[in-house]
């Protein structure tokens, strides 16, 4: 087991957002704009599908680690903070899934 948190990748993506650096693929999917870092997200987000329907453990390690780099992308972009996203997740065990989501008015 690793000590690596999705924390310790949201300071990463934010420090090489604004890095500037012609090498590093955080910042130059940041400087392609929101567009083109939320097509990537989706994209991850097939490809992470996909794996999960195979037998191929070590591709769904993979496209799943894509897709949380990628939603830390989108998620820095929009100035949205992991811990919001985890308090909201923290607020939704309060209840059952099934409640929560009846609260919220979804199928």
């Amino acid at each position: 087991m690793t000590d690596f948190t999705l924390a310790d990748l949201e300071k990463i993506v934010a420090a090489r957002a604004a890095s500037g650096d012609a090498n590093s693929w955080t910042a130059k999917l940041v400087s392609r704009g929101i567009d083109k870092a939320s097509k990537k997200l989706g994209e991850e987000a097939v490809e992470t599908v996909i794996a999960s329907l195979g037998e191929d453990r070590d591709a769904l390690v993979g496209e799943t680690a894509d897709l949380l780099y990628h939603l830390l992308v989108v998620l820095h972009m929009r100035g949205v903070a992991l811990e919001d996203v985890m308090a909201e997740l923290h607020s939704r065990t309060a209840q059952t899934g099934l409640q929560e989501k009846a609260a919220r008015g979804a199928e």
